[in-house]
């Protein structure tokens, strides 16, 4: 399977000593790692979620009660 992230184009700022102290990214690579973080967050969400549920209830049930509210 080929991976579809793209290498990022990135600067470095770096102190006197030469030392690298922070990236400069621009927006579009900036709004993807976002992105690619908050999917991250969600899917560890679901996973907490099945982990610690105790029962679940059966979807076709589940939908009856939510249309009748």
């Amino acid at each position: 399977m080929k991976s579809s992230v793209k290498p990022l184009k990135h600067k470095y700022l770096i102190d006197e000593d030469g030392h690298k102290k922070a990236i400069v990214l621009n927006m579009e690579e900036y709004k993807n790692i976002m992105e690619l973080i908050e999917d991250l967050e969600d899917a560890n969400d679901i996973l907490r979620a099945e982990r610690e549920a105790t029962s679940f209830i059966p979807y076709d049930k589940f939908r009856k009660t939510w249309l009748k509210d």
